[in-house]
């Protein structure tokens, strides 16, 4: 390396410096008060690298218990006790699985009491006119104490022989909406929120145009006696045609409710063609709009509160630990200071990747960092850097002249080009053919084998000409898929051929799963494919979006399935296949002798317990045949419980739904036309003038020398003489959280002077809040 980029990059790679500008000890002259200005300089830069808005008390035992209340381990606990509150339904009555209610009421009251602690603790950091003024405190708390009275006035009900309902549990999805970790969640519900007024609107107009087209259809069919293949009139009740109209907007009953005017008129079908283009066409299309237009807008307003309160929050650390450099110089933060806090803020972190990040700042050397620099730490703390240590081959300490032999290097190269690459990927696909043959016949089952041979010497040349470690490191998912797939199908195939010699096994249990596994690799074959692996990339990166708003399917399903366990329980019934039953023909229920739910066999579709009422939930959500699901449950009830069906359908189908595609259009484009940020770029920049980027094809021999870290070595370098080298790399370029790919959706249209600088300067602010908490 020349001299000038060893000069250059000295300040980052010295050991000694790295030592003395607050590298791996804490600074001597640290008093107890700088103590508590770090302490709680961590806690405003962790608040802002995780989106955190909480209006917390600055004093130092606040401080600390505001730090516990945020330790990984107690916002785990409380995940936990939502999911056991949650799960209770699996074992009260009805019940997948009976408990006692002694049981399940002691299970609940620990955990509402660990609720009340974890509200106890956080009114300890708040201030109280704060506390109170916030309204997910106030839900918690009506929630618990709804849930105890509820818990107890149902014990004493049962005790004393007497019907009770558990009202309160339809409220227990909503503690997972409010707990201070569920800032995502309300985020979603504030999007609904925000959209319904626009929704509505179009709604109105929707209901207005079926209702209008039902009085039509009453006029123009409820006199001609036309009849339904069921033998019932057609279209001669006005409540009737408005649900039948409303579910053919769904598609759910075409062309079936409108095969009776066909019959009779091949005109009649006008009637039903404008009616499917104005209501299932374009209504539905101005819902996704609406939807899509109103959410853009109230998102954007969103995240730019959000940025500005990362901004406030670093801008609130820096003038902690902030110093002047000179007479009238401005405020700058000293590289001794910011490794200390950086050291706190994320105690994992290597002295090199440290490094590696304040060189990213201080890109001058001048070993400290203004304001604009500093601010930008949160960010830099969420790129997911991976650190690589250059290490020797085992093959090549033990035998160095085999290893670098001409015949080895052969072997190493061809393992690292791209042919050897795709000539495994045609393995794959003609193997992928085999699978789909009949594995009975003999030159199959032996070619399997060919190709158990031909994998597992893929995995064997990938181990020689790549270092064990670094071949299964961390990051490497596709190595580490592929030895999994392939070990697991060696011993499969070896387990079955075993048992099948053995004689008396006929069981293709074993063979099945082993065909799964190979069919699986084909995952590999279209991740290989530029395009195709873009898409899929992108799908990955939208992971933590799909996550959020799975939990806001779980919360609303939870509620319709609490209600829908309490109006339907046990009026509908399943029996077995074998069952000699005369009940088995109508579901155990004499009002649905004759109906299309019993004739369809839908019996088990019914909300007799949790499980099954959500995967009938589910079976809505898709809208086939919905209406004859409906129709079962008003059969043994009354037609008004059409009521809840059609409900659940404008909740989730046509509002939920549509927020989903609204978040994943927008996420969807960002993550497939942006890159990557402006942050991260810098940071790639810098690796690569450091000349310690990874490259593609394995270990890069242009290493920075003597790189001294906190993580332990692995193995020495080539020649056995030099230190262990580092490399770095950004891990994905995925968001990693839901608020990062916010921030990068409109990173463009949120500029620094967007904000009041005043605001941003001025040191003596309180803490930011907004309702996104």
């Amino acid at each position: 390396m020349s001299e000038g980029k060893t000069e250059k990059t000295s300040h980052t790679l010295t050991k000694d410096e790295g030592f003395t500008n607050g590298g791996n000890h804490v600074p001597s002259n640290v008093t107890d008060q700088m103590t508590e200005k770090f302490d709680l300089a961590t806690v405003y830069v962790s608040d802002a690298k995780y989106n955190r808005n909480i209006f917390f008390d600055t004093s130092p035992q606040a401080v600390k218990l505001y730090l516990l209340y945020n330790h990984w381990f107690m916002q785990t606990l409380v995940y936990v006790f939502i999911i056991i509150n949650l799960a209770l339904a699996l074992f009260e009555d009805p019940a997948v699985v009976p408990l006692p209610i002694w049981a399940t009421s002691t299970i609940e009251t620990i955990c509402l009491s660990a609720f009340t602690v974890r509200i106890i603790h956080y009114a300890k950091v708040i201030p109280k006119d704060k506390f109170w003024k916030d309204p997910k405190n106030i839900c918690i708390i009506i929630i618990v104490t709804l849930s105890f009275i509820d818990m107890v006035i149902y014990g004493a009900l049962k005790a004393t022989g007497h019907y009770g309902i558990r009202w309160s549990r339809v409220l227990r999805p909503l503690l997972l909406v409010n707990v201070t970790e569920g800032r995502q969640l309300r985020r979603a519900f504030r999007s609904i929120r925000n959209a319904l007024p626009q929704i509505s609107y179009v709604f109105f107009l929707f209901m207005f145009s079926v209702l209008v087209f039902s009085l039509m259809a009453l006029k123009l069919f409820g006199k001609r006696g036309l009849l339904t293949i069921n033998g019932s009139p057609y279209f001669t009740d006005y409540m009737d045609i408005v649900f039948d109209l409303y579910v053919l907007v769904t598609t759910a009953n075409s062309p079936d409710v409108m095969m009776p005017a066909y019959n009779s008129s091949v005109y009649f079908t006008i009637f039903f063609i404008l009616y499917i283009v104005i209501n299932t066409y374009t209504f539905m299309s101005f819902f996704l709009a609406v939807v899509y237009n109103n959410y853009k807008k109230y998102l954007k307003e969103e995240v730019r509160q959000l940025v500005k309160a990362k901004r406030i929050k670093m801008c609130r650390a820096f003038s902690l630990l902030q110093e002047n450099r000179g007479e009238g110089g401005e405020p700058v933060v000293t590289q001794a200071n910011w490794n200390h806090l950086v050291k706190l803020v994320k105690p994992k972190i290597s002295t090199a990747h440290r490094e590696l990040l304040w060189s990213v700042l201080d890109d001058q050397n001048k070993g400290h960092i203004g304001k604009f620099a500093f601010v930008q730490l949160a960010d830099l703390l969420s790129i997911q850097v991976i650190t690589v240590k250059s290490q020797a081959h085992p093959i090549q300490i033990c035998f160095p002249s085999l290893y670098n032999s001409l015949p080895s290097r052969f072997i190493r190269q061809m393992v690292h080009h791209r042919v050897f690459v795709y000539a495994y990927d045609l393995i794959i696909l003609v193997n992928a053919v085999f699978i789909g043959l009949d594995e009975e016949n003999p030159v199959v089952s032996n070619a399997e084998w060919g190709f158990l041979a031909l994998y597992m010497l893929e995995i064997l040349l990938k181990l020689y000409a790549t270092e064990p470690r670094a071949f299964f490191a961390r990051h490497q998912f596709w190595n580490w898929f592929d030895t999994i797939i392939v070990v697991s199908a060696l011993f499969g195939t070896i387990i079955n051929s075993a048992l099948k010699h053995s004689g008396g096994y006929t069981s293709r249990q074993v063979l099945d799963i082993v065909f799964i596994l190979r069919v699986l690799r084909l995952i590999r074959v279209v991740d290989s494919i530029k395009r195709f692996r873009a898409i899929i990339n992108t799908l990955i990166k939208i992971g933590p979006t799909i996550l959020t708003f799975g939990q806001l399917i779980l919360v609303v399903y939870y509620i319709f399935a609490m209600v829908g366990m309490e109006l339907f329980k046990g009026k509908i019934q399943f029996f077995e296949p074998n069952s000699t039953s005369p009940d088995r023909e109508y579901c155990g229920n004499p009002l649905l002798k004759s109906t299309s739910f019993a004739k369809l066999n839908y019996c088990k579709n019914n909300f007799n317990d949790v499980i099954s009422s959500f995967i009938l939930l589910l079976e809505l959500t898709v809208v086939n045949q919905w209406h004859v699901l409906t129709s079962g449950f008003t059969a043994v009830t009354h037609v008004s419980a059409r009521l809840f069906f059609v409900i659940f359908h404008i909740v989730v189908v046509i509002i939920i739904i549509n927020i989903f595609v609204a978040f994943i259009l927008e996420a969807f484009l960002v993550e497939y036309t942006v890159d990557k940020s402006e942050l991260q770029t810098s940071l790639e920049k810098k690796i690569e003038e450091l000349e310690l980027n990874v490259q593609q094809d394995g270990v890069d021999t242009g290493l920075v020398d003597a790189m001294e870290t906190n993580d332990s070595d692995l193995g020495s370098s080539e020649d056995g003489k030099r230190k262990p080298s580092l490399m770095f790399k950004i891990a994905s370029r995925r968001s990693r959280t839901v608020d990062g790919l916010l921030q990068r959706m409109f990173e463009t249209d949120l500029r620094p002077e967007d904000f009041n600088e005043e605001e941003l300067d001025n040191t003596n602010f309180s803490n930011p809040v907004f309702d996104s908490v």
